[in-house]
């Protein structure tokens, strides 16, 4: 049996998509917090277990998602997120003829930004484990960047997950400020310190890295503003984790 586990939050342009894409499995738990679009009808229209509660946070919103399922196999996704045919086939054979200590997958996942997929800034193949036996792994307990935590082995899938990552530069502006804020709150609780020079020096670094060294210019146009919008989130977690920090003193 193999259960999926979606977090949402304003998610109508996407998840219906996502839903779609997973209407194969045996069970769809949903934990939605506090959407104001209709994330929540939709969502019912696939599956009875939807559940509105508050955010503590990815790691932990995604471990309550994942104490809900009663599959041997979950696998987690986003609502921005959808499996090919292809990967369905893969998981569906990955499943049924797992190796006995095989607890977890990775699986490659193909992101778009602003309409393009990207190749190379560090995207691809960006490797995600997604898929594991439900009483060997955990989520972390991360506000932001959450990993999935599996006892035993692991192996890789070959078909990638499709990522709608940003759809507009309006996506990429609010996620922007979300993801840097959640960062810097991060880095604060772990005593960490910045300074405004700090934050430019980073955020210098964070271009110069995708762009340049991770070769994002030959993903065109997209690959520039992918760049761009990377410093800019790393400029703006510094400067706010530095804000913190003259806050707190």
């Amino acid at each position: 049996m193999l259960s999926v586990i979606i977090v949402t939050k304003n998610e109508s342009e996407h998840i219906e998509c996502c839903l779609l894409s997973v209407s194969w499995v045996d069970e769809i738990i949903i934990f939605d917090s506090g959407s104001t679009d209709n994330t929540v009808e939709i969502c019912k229209k696939y599956t009875p277990l939807v559940y509105e509660t508050d955010w503590p946070g990815f790691g932990p919103q995604k471990q309550r998602a994942l104490e809900k399922t009663t599959g041997e196999w979950v696998l987690s996704i986003d609502a921005d997120e959808q499996i090919t045919k292809e990967l369905r086939s893969e998981i569906q054979l990955a499943i049924k003829n797992q190796q006995d200590n095989t607890n977890g997958f990775e699986i490659p996942r193909l992101s778009s930004y602003c309409g393009k997929q990207i190749k190379h800034g560090g995207w691809w193949p960006d490797y995600v484990l997604r898929l594991f036996k439900k009483n060997e792994g955990k989520f972390s307990n991360s506000i932001v960047h959450e990993r999935v935590i599996v006892n035993g082995s692991i192996r890789q899938l070959n078909n990638p997950i499709l990522h709608e990552s940003y759809t507009s530069l309006e996506e990429v502006l609010s996620k922007t400020n979300t993801y840097s804020s959640l960062g810097a709150k991060m880095l604060y609780e772990k005593g960490k310190n910045s300074s405004l020079l700090q934050a430019i020096l980073r955020a210098i670094w964070t271009f110069f890295r995708t762009f340049f060294i991770k070769a994002s210019f030959l993903d065109g146009e997209q690959g520039l503003m992918l760049a761009i919008s990377n410093a800019e989130v790393t400029y703006y977690k510094y400067l706010k984790l530095h804000l913190l920090n003259k806050k707190s003193k």
